[in-house]
């Protein structure tokens, strides 16, 4: 059976994992299988006894299979953050594409008044796009595997 891992206690070493029929099943760490942790969101494989869950494993869904690697998306979002190619590899479409179209605007601007004076005013939005990228890459850097994956592969955050 399939289903999401609701809760894991460290301390009393058991969880709660709702199954996708719609039941609720205890657990606890003996019949975790797996090397990562249990953790609040992971999707599990597992056969049930009664209102146990037993054997469990993490499920090889598309986002374990193409799980992200935490220095990639680092060094993308330090490096090319502005332009939004970090928020591809994460799967972030809408905020790739507000990043890469409002450094379009930007650039396009700049180019349109190079001989103004102003080419300073439309640069600016480029440079605190790319802050932006290197500001998300350093907090990639500085949190563990675990915590990442949490946050911005399980849990989808967005921003920041």
């Amino acid at each position: 059976m399939k289903g999401k891992i609701l809760d894991f206690s460290i301390q009393s070493n058991s969880g709660l994992i709702s199954g996708d029929d719609g039941d609720r099943y205890t657990f606890t760490g003996v019949d975790w299988k797996s090397e990562k942790h249990p953790a609040r969101g992971m999707s599990v494989d597992f056969t049930t006894d009664d209102n146990n869950a037993k054997e469990i494993y993490v499920a090889f869904t598309a986002s374990a299979i193409g799980q992200k690697e935490k220095l990639v998306a680092a060094l993308l979002a330090i490096f090319l953050g502005g332009f939004g190619i970090h928020k591809f590899y994460l799967g972030y479409k809408k905020q790739a594409f507000i990043l890469l179209g409002c450094n379009t605007v930007g650039f396009l601007l700049s180019w349109m008044l190079l001989v103004s004076t102003a080419i300073f005013v439309f640069l600016i939005p480029h440079y605190i796009l790319f802050i932006i990228g290197v500001i998300e890459g350093i907090i990639y850097l500085v949190k563990s595997d675990e915590e990442f994956e949490q946050t911005y592969v399980v849990g989808r955050k967005e921003w920041f």
